[in-house]
This record gives C-alpha cells, sequence and structure tokens, in this order.
C-alpha cells in the first residue's frame, strides 16, 4: 500500500489552450481539484511555491481553504522555499491552516531553487549573515522554524499588556499540536537527505536530485532514500519516517491521452544545470498504456523504497481532465503494483 497524492505547480497564462488564464482560476481550481481528489480516494493534494512567476507562491491561504471544504486528504507543500521566509510568522500560518485542516498539513520546505530573478529573497528583506551562503540561510531558518513549531515559550511577557497573560514564557500562537512531526524537507542531494533525517523531518525527493554517481535517476534516487533511512535509525527518533517521491505518469486510455501524452511513451533521464557548478540529473516521465506503465513502475527502485507517490499534473489542462488521469492511475495503474 502506498499514499497517492498530487502535486501541481499552479501556471497560469492568458493562452487559449489554457484552462487557467488567471490567478484567480488556478487559485479556485486547486481547491476544486483537492476536493474532488479527495472523493475518488486520493491520500495528498501538495502544491509547488514559486516566486515573482505566474505560478502558487502563498501557500497557507490556499491550504487553509482547501483545509475547510475537505476532510481527510493530506494537504502539503512541495517545496517552499526558506530563504523566503519569516519562520516565526511562517509558525503561526502553519499553526492557523493545520487547525483549519484538523491536524492533516504536510508541509514540505528546502533551502530553496532556481528562482525567477537573481536572489530574490533580497527583494523580501533577507541577507545571509556573514559566512553564510543562501543555501546556509535556507537551512538556519528552517531549523529555527522547526524550533519554534515545539510550542515551548521563549519570549518574554510585558508587565503590563493588554490581556492577562499566561505564567511564564510566551510561545507562537496558535499552535497546532503535531504539526512539528509533519514537516518535510526537499532534498537534491545525499548530504542534505541525511541532513533532513538527523533534524527529524521526513523526505521529498522530486523528480531530479544532483547527479553524484552517474547512474540512472530512479537508482540515485533509491541510494538517497536508503542513506537517509540510515541516518533516521541512526538518530535514535521514536516515530517512523516517511519518504515521497515525484513522478510524472500518464496512462494512455483515451484519444486525449494519447494525443496530450502520445510522444512521452519512451521518456529517458535528462541531465542539465539547475545551478552553475551543479549537474543534475531529471527523471524521465511514464506514458503508455496500463500494462506497460505497470511494467515499467515496477522496475522504478526509489518508488519501491517510498511509501508516498506524488504524480505531478498539468493543472493547466483544468480539473476535469486532472482528476480523468489520476483515476485512471488509480484504477487501471496503482492496483496492478499492488498500491491499492
Amino acid at each position: 500500500m502506498k499514499k497517492i497524492g498530487f502535486l501541481s505547480f499552479g501556471h497560469w497564462s492568458d493562452h487559449p489552450a489554457y484552462k487557467t488564464r488567471t490567478a484567480g482560476d488556478t487559485l479556485l481550481q486547486s481547491i476544486d481539484l483537492a476536493v474532488a481528489a479527495e472523493e475518488i480516494g486520493l491520500d495528498g493534494a501538495y502544491f509547488r511555491v514559486h516566486h515573482f512567476a505566474a505560478q502558487l507562491a502563498s501557500p497557507f491561504p490556499l491550504l487553509s481553504a482547501i483545509g475547510a471544504k475537505t476532510s481527510s486528504i493530506e494537504i502539503g507543500t512541495g517545496v517552499i522555499d526558506m530563504r523566503y521566509e519569516n519562520p516565526l510568522y511562517m509558525v503561526e500560518d502553519a499553526g492557523a491552516a493545520d487547525l483549519i485542516s484538523g491536524g492533516r498539513l504536510q508541509l514540505g520546505i528546502s533551502r530553496g531553487s532556481p528562482e525567477q530573478v537573481i536572489d530574490g529573497w533580497r527583494y523580501f528583506g533577507y541577507e545571509p549573515a556573514e559566512g553564510e551562503t543562501d543555501a546556509d540561510m535556507g537551512r538556519r531558518k528552517a531549523l529555527q522554524f522547526l524550533d519554534k513549531l515545539k510550542g515551548i515559550g521563549f519570549a518574554q511577557p510585558n508587565p503590563y499588556p493588554m490581556f492577562p497573560n499566561p505564567p511564564g514564557l510566551l510561545r507562537l500562537e496558535p499552535h497546532s499540536e503535531g504539526l512539528r512531526e509533519r514537516i518535510w524537507w526537499g532534498a537534491a542531494s545525499n548530504a542534505t537527505a541525511i541532513w533532513a533525517a538527523e533534524n527529524g523531518m521526513h523526505l521529498q525527493s522530486s523528480t531530479l536530485k544532483f547527479d553524484e554517481s552517474g547512474k540512472p535517476f530512479h537508482i540515485q534516487q533509491a541510494e538517497q532514500i536508503r542513506l537517509y533511512k540510515e541516518a533516521w535509525k541512526k538518530a535514535g527518533h521514536p516515530r517512523e519516517p516517511r519518504v515521497s517521491v515525484s513522478r510524472s505518469v500518464f496512462p494512455l486510455i483515451t484519444d486525449q491521452d494519447r494525443y496530450f501524452f502520445g510522444q512521452e511513451t519512451k521518456g529517458v533521464d535528462k541531465i542539465g544545470f539547475i545551478e552553475n557548478d551543479k549537474r543534475a540529473i531529471f527523471g524521465k516521465s511514464y506514458a503508455g498504456e496500463p500494462d506497460q506503465l505497470i511494467r515499467e513502475l515496477a522496475q522504478d527502485e526509489a518508488i519501491q523504497e517510498a511509501d508516498t507517490l506524488l504524480l505531478t499534473i498539468p493543472n493547466t489542462l483544468g480539473v476535469d481532465y486532472n482528476i480523468h488521469i489520476l483515476s485512471s492511475v488509480l484504477k487501471h495503474v496503482a492496483p496492478g503494483l499492488g498500491w491499492r
């Protein structure tokens, strides 16, 4: 059994082929998609966060709205770039969203990836400390976020407050018990996967990672996951870790499916650079008849190592078509792999 969710990048554009012409279209359709995904039995609704782009950027209003309109589906991010965040304000936003959802938030964070503008976090008022890189800053903020999520008082109360204070130091409110244990780290390297385990975060591994061995993508990702699990065990955390991997999976059931994705039936891994000095490997897309997908996905070592699969979706094609894709995976592919 695996948990299966979707991951949306939340694109929009005033393009005649798009169902999402505006930001409002994307936000409202994201809510509708999560509601419909819950109805067909999907386990998770996750959203990417990008700044300075025609994509979803501020996750907490969206997650709160979804939480208020659903009852069982996990809701989360994959991922929030911590370089742009105020960790304390984020604790308040995340706590509120989690309480609205009844404790269903699964929040993916990371040190960040290349964005649309140069050093975009500077426009948000943030600078690395002396001797820090921007990646160091992102990880430092992540640790501060994790610490304040514990709900332990740290702020000195005003002796003459507007309202009476409880005794002792004050914590951020609203506090959502258990949210600290539902934070995930998006890792692009083996080293940061190990760091995530040491700090008690679940692991999100996407459709790309730094190329650290020249092996096929799914093998490198599986090795990353095994290193993460070993580090988690060594750290002695009392709870079980979770691991998600992202994949593009398109069962070809209808003529429309074949029109959109038929050219991807022989997908292969790709090599590129997401940073000047970082060679990355991008995992292939899976498209084909259900029997073909079952055979190919059964050979994907990283999926075997993960407990959660996030299906990346073409959100610009609209709610109905994306639910068709997700339903096709649940009905025609997942049972053949023992996922359902």
